[in-house]
C-alpha cells in the first residue's frame, strides 16, 4: 500500500456525500478526471476500494461505512484546527463562512445577514447553500444553520427554533407525488414516502425544496415542504393526507473544539435572537392550514 494523502478525503467525503463523480467535481470546483484520479490513488492507498460503481452513481461499500465516517471526523478536524490557528475569528482579509439547507438560505438567514454582518465586520460573511449534512468540513465552513432531529458528537450549538412540514400543491386535490432526492432522502417525510407511496405514484424528483415547490408551483404535483416555504409561495395551497405531523429543531452550531471561542458564543447567541421573530413562520403557524 502506498502512502495515504489525507487531502484525499476531500474527494472520497464528496463523492460518498453526493453519490456521483459529477456531482462531487461540481460542489469541489475541479474537473471528473481529477475527482476519479483522487479516488483511484486514496483506494490504492488504503488498499481497497470504498464504492461500488453503478448506472445509478456511486454507492458506498457497507465494510467501508466507518472508513468514510472516520474520514468525516479527520476532516472537520482538520477545518477546526485552521480556524483555531486564526484565533477562533475571521481576520482582515478573510471570510467568514455559513452554511445552511437552500430552505433557509433563501427565506430567514438572508432577512438577518446585514444584523450579522455588522456584528461580526462588513463584508466578512459569505453564505454556502447546501442540503449535505457533512458540508461544514467540505466548504471550510465556521458555522453551521440546519435543521437536524440532534447535533453530532462533534458539533456544539443549540436549538433556535423548530422546522414543520405540510404537503402542499397547486390545487386542493393534489395529484401525483414529488419525490425528495440527493440529501432530503435521509429526511423523516421521505422515509414515510418510500413506506406509504407507492414508487408508481412518483413522477419527479429533487434533491432541493426550493426547486421542489416551484415544481408544485407549475403544477406538476404534491409535494412534502417545510412551511416556512410552502405558505409563502402563492398558489400553493397546505392539503390534508395522512401523512404525520413532522417537525425537525433548528440549529446553529460550531465545531465542538471552537466552542469556547467568544466570538463563537457571540455568534450563536446573535443568530438566536435574529431567529426568534422567524420561529412562527419556521413552524408554520402563522400559515395557511389547507
Amino acid at each position: 500500500m502506498h502512502k495515504l494523502n489525507w487531502d484525499d478525503l476531500r474527494f472520497v467525503l464528496a463523492v460518498a456525500e453526493t453519490g456521483s463523480v459529477n456531482a462531487a467535481a461540481r460542489a469541489l470546483g475541479v474537473n471528473h478526471a481529477t475527482v476519479l484520479r483522487r479516488i483511484a490513488a486514496f483506494e490504492e492507498a488504503c488498499g481497497g476500494p470504498v464504492f461500488e460503481r453503478a448506472k445509478s452513481g456511486y454507492r458506498l461499500r457497507p465494510d467501508r461505512a466507518q472508513v468514510i465516517e472516520a474520514a468525516r471526523h479527520a476532516a472537520q478536524h482538520v477545518a477546526a484546527a485552521e480556524t483555531l490557528m486564526r484565533g477562533g475569528a475571521a481576520e482582515e482579509g478573510t471570510t467568514f463562512r455559513i452554511t445552511s439547507t437552500d430552505s433557509l438560505c433563501q427565506t430567514i438567514i438572508p432577512k438577518m445577514l446585514p444584523a450579522l454582518s455588522r456584528r461580526i465586520a462588513p463584508d466578512r460573511v459569505a453564505i454556502l447553500s447546501s442540503n449535505s449534512h457533512m458540508d461544514m468540513a467540505r466548504l471550510g465552513a465556521d458555522l453551521t444553520i440546519r435543521p437536524a432531529a440532534s447535533l453530532p458528537d462533534d458539533l456544539s450549538g443549540r436549538q433556535v427554533g423548530t422546522m414543520r412540514f405540510a404537503v402542499y400543491s397547486q390545487a386542493s386535490s393534489g395529484g401525483p407525488w414529488l419525490g425528495l432526492g440527493g440529501p432530503l432522502a435521509n429526511s423523516a417525510p421521505a422515509r414515510w414516502m418510500a413506506d406509504e407511496v407507492p414508487p408508481s405514484d412518483v413522477v419527479s424528483f429533487a434533491d432541493s425544496s426550493m426547486a421542489l415547490a416551484l415544481m408544485a408551483h407549475e403544477g406538476a404535483g404534491q409535494v412534502i415542504l417545510p412551511c416556512l416555504i410552502g405558505d409563502a409561495m402563492d398558489g400553493l395551497v397546505r392539503i390534508q393526507t395522512k401523512m404525520p405531523d413532522f417537525t425537525v429543531p433548528v440549529w446553529v452550531a460550531c465545531h465542538r473544539d471552537l466552542s469556547s471561542s467568544d466570538t463563537f458564543r457571540t455568534l450563536i447567541d446573535v443568530v438566536e435572537k435574529l431567529f426568534v421573530p422567524h420561529q412562527p413562520a419556521l413552524a408554520g403557524s402563522d400559515g395557511p392550514s389547507g
